[in-house]
Formats: structure tokens, C-alpha cells, sequence
């Protein structure tokens, strides 16, 4: 066995030095990044209310065209 196997020091790579401000989440690059994410979120939900919009639709419009047929 390797004598040096439980020293772990430096496995991993090292980590980028952060600012106060990106340690503390108030960095200009995690701003931009909560706004992408909020946008995207909003063009999901977006997408998602057509959707359900467009089948709603569809489900009435079948519907009353099978009410129509009956009569």
C-alpha cells in the first residue's frame, strides 16, 4: 500500500477566489444569472398556459361540435 493514501490534500483542484460580494450572493454575475433564470422561468410558464389554453379549447370546440351533431 501507498503510504501517502490518506492524505487527500490538493484531490479536487483548486477553487477560484471569490469576492465579498460573490460570497455573499450580491455579485454582478449572480444578479444577471437570477434574472436568465427568472426569464426563463416566465417563458416556460408562458409556454405551459398556451398549451393548456390550446387544449381547453380544443376539448370545447369537440364538444360542442358533438353536441351539434346530436341535436
Amino acid at each position: 500500500m501507498a503510504k501517502g493514501r490518506n492524505n487527500l490534500l490538493g484531490v479536487g483542484g483548486q477553487r477560484r477566489k471569490l469576492s465579498r460580494a460573490d460570497q455573499q450572493g450580491n455579485g454582478p454575475a449572480s444578479q444577471a444569472d437570477r434574472r436568465t433564470a427568472a426569464d426563463q422561468k416566465q417563458e416556460i410558464l408562458r409556454k405551459m398556459r398556451e398549451r393548456t389554453q390550446s387544449a381547453e379549447d380544443a376539448h370545447s370546440e369537440a364538444s360542442r361540435e358533438a353536441s351539434d351533431t346530436q341535436s
